[in-house]
């Protein structure tokens, strides 16, 4: 199949992908997790890798913020490198580790490709394999049936691609059809994974990442065979290539950041070997990433501190104690100062969103913290924040706290649950009713168009007022307020007792009275309550119940 768009390189295409691969992460986290077996059966692999390429994603946001407020168009080479130390530095876990240096890999032949120039399937090929040797040579002692394994038979089948068709959707369709192969044989390669009858969770998420270049690249987004199903049986711990016998499972995992040189770094890789397993040592020249299990952690981070400075030290219990929280809290995504206030007067913690970003998995986690309870329930708000807010949800059941997700894609969602919320509930119970309400509610928005764009109900220009339902544009307005009342009428048509109008930053008090003033007159039966919100982007949010 020939690409549907230009196969030239530029730093929006490195940020597609990027992009492309965290939602697909984001959709598959909970059913990779499920796999992990190997190298310690924690059911967090998925959670890992999707935390390692949003970090390589904020980077990449930086790179371009900091391109564009200089008035300079991003460059490829400076996007590439923002992936990679994005990837470094927010790398979790043995899967994110590895992950981060097969990053880097492609980034370091991506960088090299000079912008507009074409991206051929020689390039991606020596990407592939430069992720591939890098991966190798992150681990101390590696293993097949892993995720190096699928890393190495995509590189395989790129390189043999590249010298026979060559083109770059055969190239990257050979190496995506190698890593499917490669992971389904991965069952069969390493005991623990036999025993479970599950492939390598850390091989499942690279077929995923490369899944998602070959979605970009073609435009063309394929269904993709299901992610094999949860373990069966609890797994052996197995030691991950430690050349010494250890008593007992590692306690510890250890990771930080180190600045040293890279004679150092064999230094230091001699002083980790004897303490645990699961070493890998990734990065280059000054900045490195260390992560190791061992029995004593305090060991593993005098070992660093005896060759260089530390930095984002993280040592995590690999058997969770349980938490001393009492109580039931919840989180909500907020987009205004209003709806923020409002929540917080509602006794939830408020995480704000900042325009066109959505809250992080650290502020979101921040947020289940600080509401101090023993059982959590976040409310995302809004589409884009929802894979994030999930992934917040198993890093906080790691410390033995009870989480649970409603899958609210609007503030008014989120403000219907803060309604019918009952702490005296069963916590089953709560959650139920909740995510009752939140389907109950459906919702609507007006906003401004900021380019040119062929929509469902026709092209639009920038500028335009587009009328929003459930997230699909229906209207495309003349104004704010007669798209508002448009889409009043669209809501309410099919039934509903109460209307919740949503004032944002943009839409002016009086503006925002008229459309209550109106909607009143043409549905006399209904409740409306209106809110200040001081949402930027969005003046009118509505939700009707």
């Amino acid at each position: 199949m020939a690409p549907s768009r230009p196969t030239r390189l530029h730093a929006a295409a490195v940020r597609a992908w990027a992009e492309a691969s965290l939602a697909a992460l984001g959709e598959e986290r909970a059913a990779i997790d499920a796999l992990n077996v190997f190298p310690v059966p924690d059911g967090d692999t998925g959670t890992n890798m999707f935390l390692t390429v949003e970090s390589a994603c904020a980077a990449i946001e930086e790179a371009f913020d900091r391109a564009e407020a200089g008035g300079d168009r991003p460059r490829t080479s400076a996007v590439a490198s923002a992936m990679a130390r994005g990837a470094l530095l927010g790398a979790r876990g043995n899967s994110g580790v590895i992950l981060a240096q097969i990053v880097r890999g492609v980034a370091s032949v991506l960088g090299e490709v000079r912008d507009g120039d074409e991206l051929t399937g020689a390039v991606v090929a020596r990407a592939l394999r430069a992720a591939s040797d890098g991966a190798y040579s992150a681990v101390s002692h590696p293993i097949e049936g892993t995720i190096l394994t699928v890393a190495r038979a995509a590189a395989d089948a790129a390189d043999l691609a590249a010298t026979t068709e060559g083109t770059l959707v055969a190239v990257i369709e050979s190496a995506v059809a190698a890593s499917h192969v490669a992971l389904a044989e991965t069952t069969d390669q390493l005991p623990a994974l036999r025993d479970a009858g599950v492939v390598d969770a850390g091989g499942q998420g690279l077929v995923v990442v490369y899944d998602a270049l070959l979605d970009v690249v073609t435009g063309v987004r394929r269904r993709r065979p299901g992610v094999s199903p949860r373990a069966k049986l609890p797994a052996p711990h197995v030691v991950h290539g430690s050349p010494i016998p250890l008593h007992g499972d590692p306690s510890y995992e250890v990771m930080y950041i180190i600045n040293a040189g890279v004679g150092d770094m064999d230094v230091l890789r001699r002083a980790l070997e004897p303490l645990g397993d699961s070493l890998m040592v990734t990065g280059d020249d000054r900045l490195w990433n260390v992560h190791v299990h061992v029995h004593d952690a305090g060991a593993a981070i005098e070992a660093g501190l005896a060759v260089g400075t530390l930095e984002r030290i993280r040592v995590t219990y690999l058997a969770a104690a349980a938490s001393p929280a009492e109580g039931r809290g919840l989180v909500v995504v907020t987009h205004g100062p209003g709806t923020a206030a409002l929540v917080a007067e509602h006794g939830a913690v408020a995480v704000a969103a900042r325009p066109r970003r959505r809250p992080s998995t650290a502020e979101l986690l921040d947020g289940i913290r600080r509401a101090q309870a023993a059982e959590v329930v976040v409310l995302p708000s809004d589409s884009d924040s929802l894979a994030v807010a999930e992934a917040a949800a198993e890093q906080a059941r790691g410390e033995s706290l009870r989480v649970s997700v409603i899958p609210a894609r609007s503030i008014v969602q989120s403000l219907a649950a803060l309604a019918v919320h009952d702490p005296g509930a069963r916590f089953d119970d709560d959650v139920i009713a909740m995510t009752r309400a939140v389907a109950a509610t459906r919702y609507a928005a007006v906003t401004i168009a900021s380019k040119d764009a062929l929509t469902m109900v026709g092209p639009c220009r920038e500028g335009d007022v587009l009328g929003l339902a459930e997230g699909d544009i229906v209207e495309i307005g003349s104004s704010v307020r007669s798209t508002a009342d448009m889409l009043v009428d669209r809501l309410v048509g099919s039934g509903g007792e109460l209307l919740t109008v949503v004032r944002g930053a943009e839409f002016g008090p009086a503006e925002a009275e008229a459309v209550v003033d109106d909607a009143r007159r043409r549905h006399p039966g209904i409740d409306i309550v209106l809110i200040d919100g001081g949402q930027p982007l969005w003046p009118v949010i509505l939700g009707v119940e």
